[in-house]
């Protein structure tokens, strides 16, 4: 067996590395096995190396949208998918009573076991050293990134810095009306860092988010809950995992009541959210339960769930009693929600307040405007949730590698993935609250499913080096058996007499003539799967079963993804159109004063770019587009190394 090393600060801190990842959550897990696998030396710069890949929250991956993230990580060659598939203990496909462009994949961990999981993979990581320690600022030669500086003083020299911070940034833990400086229990915040970020012209924020306390499994009433059961058979995330043989556990669901209420907001003389001790914004979808009972008066009850985390550990966690009142009134408040009534809170619920860096500051690589080379990815972008950060910190990895090695940067739009609607988010967008992903965001969410991330984005995965190439030929060819599926359907069609023979659900469903296949697909009720011995002669299925989704999908909503694939082409358009990058906004006098600032803060590429700038104005952009258009004539067209950013 491979003995693991991990390296100290103490032995390796003078070597020169290629790029240094500061933070070893899940943002700067996916940038350092990125880095590592493209060829770089890479440093995982991390408080401690115990901690890596622990999940600080919710000890879950996937969820609405979220789900969507973790494929296209995947399909780009990340991590997430593979750890997740291989310590998951309650897999369930979300959404599965709506259309299939908004099914999602969530899974819970085994918490103890994700994280060894992911620091297993990271140890054994050629390229790949483990430094303990805190990046608090860095150094700058002919205006890049030169070196990190850490806590003691030293410094390690390297071309490229990825920040990927989390909380950790002056982050304080707020229970009740006490506070104490930490980015998560029991662990140092990281000082510092933000303070000579802002010497260097950098704009800053506070944000807010929090976890609600873990009760003992022995203590629940499982009589008086609702059992909620995992799916059976458990879809994986990975595409190159072909099952979960994994044991798994069923959650529960149970809901507060007045009486929870009340005690709820006995303690809100000494919440720090509602004294004011707290300035940072907080989760809008994600509320604490005490901003729950006050925003939402009317309301007698609100839906809990129980999520143990994991098989050998008697912590259960409360999804949606997240609170950072007082120790006194959660105990209080707890065991009045049916179920809890002997409740044993093993870990208190807090808030944990923290900096950020508005990501306008951030070109659509993730490298910053103001210093070369520099990376933010994760929390410090304002966003929440492991697989945002994921997908930011592979994105920033690969571009990072990218840029050192030559090699043209990546850039994924929104209508190639969600991580493309993300980062184009982070980047036109006015930031105020954490920012969290969801399915409506994705104005072509019909092409962005989680089942087709394969074939959206392994050819990116693999261009960069990060796919294999068995896993990128068994995408080829699935690729190749849904356009022999394709063709065999449009050119089939079925009699009354076999059609008339399934039981498609209604009796109006009968047909009296012979019908062609791709009309009878249309209606809801028909599965593509009933057929399948029409399109061989020997009758044999060969087909995989994520082909005949793909196929029966483009069929049954073959026009409404033609209208979707045409405002693809009108969006892209858009997107071809370069802004010059010598524009000065303030010259243009007939923009708006608010339309020029947000135009010269962000600087956008294309005027695609522009017409998604929170602030710009639609007459606005038409003035910019008669400009851009005399631009292109008088300086006979425009150019850029990439229209990116």
């Amino acid at each position: 067996m491979k003995k693991f090393h991990v390296k100290h600060l103490t032995v390796y801190k003078m070597e020169k590395y290629d790029v240094i990842i500061a933070g070893g959550g899940h943002a700067g897990i996916e940038a350092a096995l990125a880095t590592a696998r493209m060829g770089l030396k890479t440093a995982l710069v991390t408080l401690k190396k115990e901690t890596i890949g622990k999940m600080s929250c919710n000890p879950a991956i996937g969820g609405l949208a979220k789900g969507h993230l973790v494929r296209e990580i995947d399909a780009l060659g990340g991590e997430m998918g593979k750890i997740i598939d291989a310590t998951g203990i309650h897999f369930k496909m979300l959404n599965k009573s709506k259309g299939p462009a908004v099914w999602s994949p969530r899974a819970q961990a085994d918490r103890n076991a994700y994280m060894l999981e992911a620091q297993r993979r990271v140890f054994a990581q050629e390229n790949l050293f483990v430094i303990a320690g805190s990046v608090s600022g860095l150094k700058t030669e002919n205006g890049a990134v030169s070196a990190a500086v850490l806590e003691d003083g030293s410094s390690i020299p390297c071309r490229a810095l990825i920040l990927t911070c989390g909380t950790f940034l002056n982050g304080c833990i707020h229970i009740g009306l006490n506070n104490l400086a930490s980015g998560r229990a029991g662990e140092q915040a990281v000082k510092g860092l933000t303070e000579n970020l802002v010497d260097l012209g950098f704009a800053t924020g506070r944000l807010k988010t929090g976890t609600p306390p873990r009760i003992h499994i022995g203590s629940i009433d499982f009589d008086q809950v609702e059992e909620q059961k995992p799916d059976d058979p458990p879809v994986p995330f990975s595409f190159e995992t072909k099952e979960i043989q994994r044991e798994q556990l069923s959650c529960f669901i149970t809901y507060t009541n007045p009486q929870t209420h009340e005690f709820l907001k006995s303690g809100l003389d000494r919440s720090p959210i509602y004294t004011g001790t707290i300035t940072g914004i907080g989760p809008r979808y994600c509320p604490s339960i005490e901003d729950k009972v006050v925003r939402f008066a009317d309301k007698d009850r609100h839906q809990i769930f129980l999520e143990p985390e994991g098989f050998n550990d008697p912590e259960v966690y409360v999804n949606g009693f997240s609170t950072s009142l007082p120790a006194d009134v959660q105990e209080k408040a707890i065991r009045t929600v049916t179920g809890l009534e002997n409740a044993q809170i093993l870990r208190l619920g807090y808030a944990v307040e923290y900096d950020f860096f508005p990501s306008y500051q951030l070109h659509t690589t993730l490298e910053t405007k103001l210093v070369g080379n520099l990376y933010f990815a994760g929390q410090i972008n304002g966003t929440s949730g492991y697989e945002e950060a994921a997908a930011q910190g592979l994105m920033a990895g690969i571009n990072a590698a990218q840029k050192l090695l030559s090699r043209p940067q990546i850039i994924l739009d929104r209508s190639e993935a969600y991580i493309g609607v993300l980062i184009d988010d982070l980047i036109n967008k006015t930031i105020l609250e954490p920012y969290r992903m969801f399915t409506s965001r994705a104005e072509f969410r019909l092409l962005l499913r989680h089942d087709n991330a394969d074939l959206r984005l392994m050819d990116t995965g693999r261009q960069v080096g990060l796919l294999s190439a068995e896993t990128h030929a068994r995408m080829i060819q699935r690729r190749t058996e849904i356009v022999e599926l394709t063709e065999k359907v449009m050119t089939r069609s079925v009699s009354p007499e076999i059609f008339n023979a399934f039981p498609n659900g209604k009796s109006n469903s009968e047909i009296k003539q012979t019908t062609p296949l791709r009309q009878l697909l249309k209606r809801p009720e028909v599965k593509l799967e009933n057929f399948l011995s029409l399109l061989s002669e020997d009758g044999e299925t060969p087909y995989q079963s994520a082909t005949l989704t793909e196929v029966e999908f483009v069929l049954k909503y073959d026009g409404f993804l033609k209208r979707q694939q045409e405002l693809v082409d009108k969006f892209k358009r858009m997107e071809n159109t370069p802004i010059p990058e010598w524009i000065d906004y303030f010259t243009i006098t007939s923009l708006s004063a608010e339309s020029q600032e947000k135009l010269a803060q962000i600087k956008p590429v294309s005027l695609g770019q522009a017409a998604r700038i929170s602030g710009v104005r639609q007459s606005d952009l038409a003035i910019l587009m008669v400009y851009v258009e005399k631009a292109h004539k008088q300086r006979g067209g425009v150019s850029r190394e990439t229209v990116s950013g």
